[in-house]
């Protein structure tokens, strides 16, 4: 993924109340960005729109439902998201969600990835939820399927990108959220990475939020971001 324009692998994730609130930011951050996140919160909010408002001004979308239900509903949401001008759509990295997703997005443009473990869990929530694997085997065990299906990419978290990136090769794409710049609360998440880390260790895209949209300085924020990106390709 080295033909990615630097700027472009910074996702900024619009977890805001309002679709109102969502358009403020992006008027705030003006060109410093040009990837953005739409995620339940928003589109519950109105924020489904959205979609092809940004697309239609240049900017790139990550549509971030996590989809999972049984394979027609799945297959026929895709096909829907299709037609909205997203760029990536996730769907949890169940087999059967997999494909139905892969079948619905047909010949569109859209590139499905697939959420492995949530960024907010440990092994101790696995085990909780009755898994009889840690996070990393579980990541392991999803990524090796996603890859069989033929998805476009695997939403995990920075802590696995590396050893990941070294089972699956370079044809699936790595996005992972959990990206905190130094300095930064790590809030709800449990596996973090600064950007230059996360970047340095094989990630194709980084998803930040809150870091960036709750800061004094927004714009400010998201451009350091880009630079610290940036300088971490050379």
């Amino acid at each position: 993924m080295a033909n990615i324009d630097p700027r472009d692998r910074m996702i900024v994730a619009l977890d805001l109340p309002s679709a109102g609130d969502a358009r403020a930011m992006v008027r705030e951050l003006g060109d410093s960005v040009n990837f953005y996140k739409i995620g339940m919160e928003l589109v519950y909010a109105g924020g489904l729109e959205l979609v092809r408002e940004l697309s239609s001004k240049g900017k790139k979308v990550f549509l971030d439902l996590k989809l999972h239900d049984i394979p027609n509903t799945v297959e026929k949401a895709t096909q829907r998201v299709a037609d909205l001008g997203a760029t990536f759509l996730t769907v949890h990295a169940f087999p059967q969600t997999m494909k139905a997703a892969l079948k619905g997005k047909g010949s569109s443009s859209l590139r499905i990835l697939g959420v492995t473990v949530m960024t907010s869990y440990d092994d101790a929530d696995l085990i909780e939820a009755g898994y009889s694997m840690g996070v990393k085997d579980l990541v392991a065990h999803r990524a090796q399927q996603a890859k069989i299906i033929g998805i476009d990419g695997l939403i995990l978290s920075p802590e696995e990108v590396a050893s990941m990136r070294a089972l699956i090769g370079s044809r699936l794409t790595l996005i992972t959220p959990g990206i905190r710049p130094k300095g930064s609360e790590i809030g709800d998440q449990k596996r973090v990475m600064t950007p230059g880390d996360a970047i340095s260790a094989g990630a194709d895209y980084l998803v930040i939020g809150r870091p960036i949209t709750s800061a004094s300085d927004p714009k400010r924020v998201a451009e350091a971001v880009s630079d610290e990106i940036s300088s971490v390709l050379g």
